[in-house]
């Protein structure tokens, strides 16, 4: 690999302004000094700019899991109960769950080592709305909705609004709700509040990611578009 990528690579800058790094005799190789921009770099070698070494950034990978139920939302499970790593296969970097679903919730669940982007993501300032299609046995009346969309008082705290919409009556009971926070299962806690228990419940978006057609148990890799919305949007 020629060094002015291996910089690049690394995160020191881009590879242009990696050429001129090593022009500026900036940078040296195993201790000795490099200003040839066909040197390259091999496996082993410790290269240093400024005097201070750089190393291959760890490849960042963003996951999405169509999560089904009956598994948990950890990286292992002190019951060895299926978690959702299970699901993930052929994939070499070590990943994370950005948040939770609770054991019996399906749908929409990130999954990523980027921890600067999971922690954005799952802080309470952020704003960024996570949108639940529920089964329930009946219909809320309009007083149980506007509770929904006022907030509510559970485990001693009050919801923020939350977005009330029906989805389909027959013949089935189908609503979507919309938070942006992201508390232990806040939609089903909120939902027993006005006294329509979840039935079934799945996450199909977070923000602008939509679960879309992916499979239950199947998993995909977030697009360039995906990864880059998610890392601009504000707070």
């Amino acid at each position: 690999m020629r060094l002015h990528k291996y910089l690049a690579k690394c995160g020191v800058a881009s590879r242009r302004k990696s050429e001129g790094i090593i022009l500026e005799g900036r940078v040296t190789i195993n201790g000795l000094l490099v200003r040839d921009l066909a040197q390259p770099y091999q496996e082993g070698d410790t290269v240093c700019v400024d005097g201070k070494p750089v190393y291959l950034e760890e490849k960042k990978v963003y996951i999405m899991l169509n999560k089904p139920k009956d598994c948990v939302t950890t990286s292992d499970d002190q019951f060895s109960r299926r978690t959702v790593l299970d699901y993930i296969g052929d994939i070499s970097e070590r990943l994370y769950p950005v948040g939770r679903l609770d054991y019996q919730t399906t749908g929409l669940l990130l999954l990523t080592n980027d921890g600067d982007l999971s922690y954005k993501i799952t802080h309470p300032s952020s704003h960024l709305n996570k949108v639940y299609h529920a089964r329930l046995k009946s219909i809320p009346d309009a007083k149980s909705i506007k509770a929904l969309e006022s907030g509510l008082v559970i485990d001693g705290y009050k919801t923020a609004p939350a977005t009330y919409k029906l989805l389909k009556d027959k013949p089935q009971v189908w609503v979507e709700i919309i938070i942006h926070e992201g508390r232990n299962r806040q939609v089903r806690k909120m939902l027993d509040q006005i006294g329509h228990p979840v039935l079934e419940l799945k996450r199909v978006a977070i923000g602008d990611i939509k679960l879309g057609k992916l499979k239950l148990g199947e998993y995909r890799h977030l697009s360039e578009s995906e990864v880059d919305y998610l890392k601009n949007y504000e707070v």
